[in-house]
């Protein structure tokens, strides 16, 4: 690989851990702000909505930014938009309102939806062709860095105060209760105030930066008179988008309920403080995974692995429904190992063969990542309901992990027959 595509590798995978990190606050920013407004699971799991419910509305628009602008432009303004959306999280807590957290968490992911659209396929595209899902699974593992310290760093700034308990705030007056709620909701200002900080000043940096141009991963490659029909006839990416949308809520939905779940006394009976370390470790795994899968990767068949990696997760999740204590919270964070490869594979096989095509399959796949807005969503609504029916939280929460399991059973089905679907040629 020549050196300034070296370089240009070390600056995208920057956005790759940036992304990662302001991705999984989101983990932490559940429980608080459900305990915050005395929110419900499913209106808990609105902030996984919003967030990534930008993927819905935005990979498609995104997508021909970038192919408008290029991707230095892109990134920079993918990095002003999302830091715009952190700097939102002021007036939100200022005026302790639900509802303008969601707006600026959907601010904040339309930036990194830019930053997605653009940065997967220039990596895929970024040297030889047959090391493409190494590349990418390399830059996932970084972004995995990101994973796996966001929830920690969120943890401490947000979730290390003070935390009163139900009956403490029964015994608290109107004023003294608001006073305390106002205090909570203030105390994810820092943090997303330092975050706006960070990527303004990468832009910047970004902006001097001039990455190299890739014909094939720009849409000016492609003729312009093509839609997304197109693309969309190819069954393997069909498949792929599906995939994708699965997978992705798997992870999310996980990720999501990890905080409540691992809280409870017959799981985990883990204190709001250590939550997000506990999170931290789930988000790890997957950091470990992929730095040994980019590595498996360069000589093992990626459909077989996972094929592999898909049933090990089922398996993981049916004893975390089965079980309790320790082995039902440890079999549920051991999730995280498996998940390593997944994404960045069942991206790199759906885009595979595609050429000029590729951008128009990327914002297609990106646009997939909304499985993380419905499949949390969904399983939040599956919990309450449980909840109510078994009088059992624990039960409720456990049961309702067959959601991702069904969906580890596609990805499964993808590697194994979906993605060998022939292209189009037509």
């Amino acid at each position: 690989m020549p050196q300034h595509h070296r370089s240009a590798l070390v600056v995208v995978t920057v956005m790759f851990f940036l992304w990662g990190f302001i991705t999984e606050l989101n983990d932490v920013l559940i429980p608080h702000l459900k305990d915050v407004f005395t929110l419900t699971y499913w209106q808990a799991m609105l902030i996984q909505s919003c967030f990534f419910g930008a993927y819905l509305v935005m990979s498609i628009p995104a997508g021909r930014v970038i192919a408008r602008v290029g991707y230095t432009h892109g990134i920079v303004l993918g990095l002003v938009v999302a830091g715009c959306g952190a700097l939102a999280f002021l007036p939100a807590a200022a005026f302790h309102s639900y509802p303008l957290f969601l707006g600026a968490l959907f601010v904040l992911a339309t930036g990194i939806v830019l930053l997605q659209v653009s940065a997967n396929p220039y990596v895929s595209l970024l040297g030889a062709p047959e090391r493409a899902a190494s590349r990418l699974s390399f830059a996932q593992a970084v972004n995995s860095l990101g994973h796996t310290l966001g929830p920690y760093v969120g943890g401490l700034l947000i979730l290390g105060g003070t935390v009163l308990g139900a009956d403490a705030l029964a015994r608290l007056s109107p004023d003294e209760l608001a006073a305390y709620r106002q205090t909570q909701a203030n105390s994810v200002q820092l943090p997303y105030v330092g975050l706006a900080v960070a990527l303004f000043a990468l832009a910047v940096v970004v902006k001097l930066f001039r990455l190299p141009p890739i014909v094939e991963a720009t849409e000016q490659a492609a003729d312009h008179r093509t839609g997304f029909a197109e693309v969309w006839r190819h069954r393997r990416l069909r498949y792929g988008v599906v995939a994708i949308f699965l997978y992705v809520g798997a992870e999310v939905t996980i990720g999501s309920f990890l905080g409540n779940y691992l809280a409870r006394p017959d799981i985990g009976a883990v204190a709001p403080a250590d939550v997000g370390g506990y999170i931290s470790m789930y988000w790890g795994g997957a950091m470990i995974g992929r730095f040994v899968g980019a590595a498996l990767l360069l000589s093992a068949d990626p459909r077989r692995l996972v094929v592999i990696y898909a049933a090990i997760a089922m398996a993981l999740l049916a004893t975390t429904i089965a079980a309790s204590g320790s082995i039902a919270m440890w079999s549920v964070l051991a999730v995280g190992l498996v998940n390593s490869i997944l994404f960045p594979t069942i991206f790199t096989l759906a885009i595979e063969g595609l050429g000029p095509l590729t951008q128009r399959a990327s914002s297609l796949l990106v646009t997939a990542i909304f499985g993380g807005a419905a499949i949390p969503f969904v399983q939040g609504a599956v919990v309450d309901a449980l909840k109510a029916s078994l009088g059992d939280e624990t039960a409720a929460l456990q049961y309702a992990f067959l959601i991702p399991l069904l969906c580890y059973a596609y990805v499964a089905w993808y590697a194994a027959r979906g993605s060998r679907a022939q292209l189009d040629r037509s």
